[in-house]
């Protein structure tokens, strides 16, 4: 199996907080479209909105499958980030 690393995609679509769910749930099915289409190099977890943007949290085996799928989805990509740690308020009991 593939190792899979985390990533953190910023996009910027405007007026994405003012979206309505329904609107929202057509960028969800366009996502999991292309992530079918991609197959097992690609998963998911989960999307902040904030005003004119999304922060998208995904696993991937490359960036270049991130732009793929952002392709595919017809989801812009701003900027990818590596996620290399995550920490937490527990991190301080180490």
């Amino acid at each position: 199996m593939t190792q899979l690393k985390r990533f953190l995609i910023e996009r910027h679509i405007p007026g994405v907080g003012g979206m309505s769910i329904v609107e929202l749930c057509g960028a969800a099915r366009a996502s999991n479209q292309a992530i079918a289409k991609i197959g097992a190099t690609i998963q998911w977890q989960h999307s902040y909105v904030a005003g004119d943007s999304t922060f998208c949290i995904y696993l991937a085996d490359s960036e270049a499958t991130i732009r793929q799928h952002a392709e595919l989805s017809g989801i812009p990509v701003a900027k990818i980030t590596e996620v290399s740690q995550i920490i937490d308020p527990t991190t301080a009991n180490n």
